[in-house]
């Protein structure tokens, strides 16, 4: 009998099913979780088992309506083990990802279900659908195809095992890499090792040092090798050794060690790919994307290369000039993001430093991405203080069309914390859904050191460029206009899901933006044009480093699901398989490492990225030309949002996206536009 006190069990009383957060304990999730599973199974053996011929109400409908329960519950839990995991939430995780891996693979390679969906596919012409229910239709036929349902018993059935244990390991490395790079945080003792870091970055240590119960300072590591204050920390041997802890994640043994998991998963992959009828993982993936093949993903990367190397190439020889006239030793790859700051200086006039004291945290986000967002789309946003977030820290936003009618509920939780795994993204907790009648609840999160209470939170420009970007997906999520929950918002192909956020990032800089949120938290007063314009004059100042070290990143990404299940099996030492990986495409730069290296690349190992890290680039050839077709056109209009909304945002994955991009911009995206962007034009 299920425990009536459980609030996940109904649909939550509160404005637009936001979860009753202040009720929910890690106990609740199992009992959820294991009835949305019964509930679900049972639902999906109806629509199996029904005698009546297959329609797409009693087929595509029905299996859109089924696994209501865990449609509620799963979003929560996810969020939970990302945001603000726990003992209890971890043992959950390894409990039921084998569990749900096996509940998924149960639904969609059933071949009861599978032959509805073939005879329904065969005869979709002839049903009288609209374009986006043909569109789902054949979405459904394909991935289950793509899954494996076409099968026979014997290998669904080891499809299955290994699904299972593919969704055991990811979550594993997960578990290890969130615990690895809180151990290797930088204490520091000294106050002079401090040199160089500003207010807000020796506030921030101190705060986690005091998080943890530590004398000093703490700097706690962001997700990718290049940790924030490596360009302001002064002393070579602080750097070194901050540099070394970020490089040494998963690979100094031990219970943290990730090596062993991540070639498990690159072999199983594998032998999943082949199993499936590919010649390995990464043309699986591939097949179900708007790239179509890994050739094409390598076409556009190898293309890339020789640019962007070689631009590194002669910013690290400005850096090694100017290491040289300084006195200092010579350049190596902790001393890179030091010295670009002082030849971005020497060069342009620019102190991104000096930036800080006018990208107040709250300001950004009201009257900067809440200001571009009501330009855009007519958006307003009200903080509602009276709801309750998952976290103390995390703020509850409504959202409200100009009009007045309600778009949903926009959630951000903005500061790291031990519980928190690396990185910035955006989740859905509900999606809206006109099936349904539910408006959708977003999620952004962040990973912004905390200052002092009472202290002002100053942002970084990256940082602020991040909180940009991620408020892209949230707005693909909230102005999502669709039928069906499964094509709503950012469930689209993963080389289509970054082009709103890197879009939206556009809004950083422009006039009508920066120029209403760019304001000195204490004196009042407006950045400077000046400042402004010099920043502008650089915006591709370090674009070589920026751009080979994803290259790196993406290369690695697909070297390593580009084998074939013997490759796979013959890899064991993954220093080794990497250097190799770089040194073949070119981009085995020692001043620029990868992005992530293997052993703590979560986005391809933890984070559903496998073999798509490419999707960054990808995404960013259409969204480069959509930037400029922004600019070309005005900027941040009414006129412009409305079409980027009705054509981009609002079909979410009702439709091939290829489509929308065509429509928006009249013709096939330009690669023009995004050499120019980065500087390699």
């Amino acid at each position: 009998m299920s425990d009536p006190s459980n609030p996940l069990l109904q649909p939550s009383p509160l404005p637009h099913l936001l979860p009753l957060f202040a009720l929910i304990r890690p106990e609740h999730f199992r009992e959820a979780i294991e009835l949305g599973m019964d509930e679900q199974r049972a639902a999906v053996e109806l629509i199996a088992t029904d005698p009546a011929a297959p329609t797409f109400g009693n087929t595509i409908v029905a299996l859109e309506r089924s696994g209501a329960l865990l449609r509620r519950v799963l979003p929560v839990f996810e969020n939970a083990s990302s945001a603000d995991s726990s003992a209890a939430i971890d043992e959950l995780e390894v409990e039921f990802a084998p569990r749900l891996a096996a509940h998924r693979d149960a639904n969609r390679l059933d071949p009861r279900l599978y032959a509805r969906l073939v005879e329904l596919h065969a005869s979709r012409d002839e049903l009288g659908l609209d374009a986006a229910s043909v569109h789902l239709l054949e979405r459904y036929h394909r991935r289950a195809t793509l899954a494996g349902a076409a099968l026979d018993a014997e290998a669904r059935a080891e499809l299955t095992a290994l699904n299972t244990r593919i969704s055991q390991l990811t979550t594993t490395f997960q578990q290890r890499l969130l615990a690895e790079t809180n151990e290797l945080a930088l204490h520091l003792l000294d106050a002079a090792e401090l040199d160089g870091l500003d207010a807000g970055r020796r506030s921030a240590a101190r705060e986690a040092a005091i998080n943890r119960s530590l004398p000093g300072w703490l700097i706690t590591l962001v997700l990718p090798t290049a940790q924030p204050a490596l360009a302001e920390l002064e002393r070579d041997s602080v750097r070194d050794r901050l540099f070394a802890a970020s490089r040494s994640r998963g690979c100094r043994g031990g219970d943290h060690d990730t090596r062993g998991v991540l070639l498990e998963l690159v072999r199983l992959r594998a032998d999943r790919a082949r199993l499936l009828g590919f010649r390995n993982h990464a043309a699986a993936v591939a097949i179900d994307e708007t790239a179509g093949s890994p050739e094409a993903v390598a076409g556009l990367l190898e293309r890339l290369v020789p640019s962007a190397t070689a631009n590194a190439r002669r910013e690290a020889e400005a850096l090694t000039e100017r290491a040289a006239a300084l006195g200092r030793r010579a350049l190596i790859a902790s001393d890179w993001a030091a010295l670009s700051e002082i030849v971005r200086r020497d060069r342009y006039d620019v102190d991104l430093h000096e930036m800080r004291p006018y990208l107040e945290f709250d300001r950004v986000l009201k009257h900067g991405v809440f200001h571009a967002a009501t330009l855009l789309y007519g958006l307003q946003f009200v903080e509602r203080t009276d709801l309750v977030g998952y976290h103390p820290e995390t703020r509850v936003f409504e959202v409200f069309e100009e009009t007045g009618e309600t778009v949903g509920l926009y959630l951000l939780d903005l500061y790291t914390r031990d519980s928190k795994r690396g990185g910035a993204w955006m989740s859905s907790l509900v999606e809206q859904s006109e099936l349904e009648g539910t408006l959708p609840v977003v999620v952004n999160n962040l990973n912004v050191p905390k200052p002092a209470d009472g202290e002002p939170t100053l942002l970084t420009l990256d940082e602020t460029e991040t909180l940009f970007h991620e408020f892209g997906h949230a707005l693909h999520g909230l102005l999502s206009s669709v039928a069906h929950p499964s094509a709503s918002g950012t469930n689209v192909e993963g080389d289509f899901v970054e082009l709103p956020s890197q879009v939206n990032e556009l809004w950083v800089l422009r006039p009508e933006i920066l120029g209403n949120y760019a304001v000195h938290h204490e004196t009042g007063e407006r950045m400077p044009q000046h400042l402004v314009d010099r920043l502008l004059a650089s915006r591709t100042f370090n674009e070589g480093f920026a751009t080979t070290e994803y290259l790196a990143a993406a290369t690695l990404d697909q070297a390593w699901h580009r084998l074939s299940s013997d490759e796979a099996a013959a890899v064991t030492d993954v220093a080794a398989f990497e250097r190799a990986a770089l040194a073949a495409s070119g981009l085995d730069d020692p001043l620029v490492p990868p992005r992530y290296s293997s052993t703590y690349f979560a986005h391809i190992f933890a984070g559903g990225y496998d073999a798509g890290y490419y999707f960054y680039i990808w995404s960013e050839v259409p969204g480069a030309d959509i930037m400029a077709w922004f600019e070309a056109n005005g900027g941040a209009t009414r006129e412009n949002g409305e079409r980027f909304r009705r054509e981009v945002l609002a079909p979410g994955g009702s439709r091939d996206p290829r489509e929308s991009i065509r429509r928006l911009l009249g013709r096939e995206p330009d690669i023009a536009a995004l050499l120019s962007r980065r500087g390699l034009a």
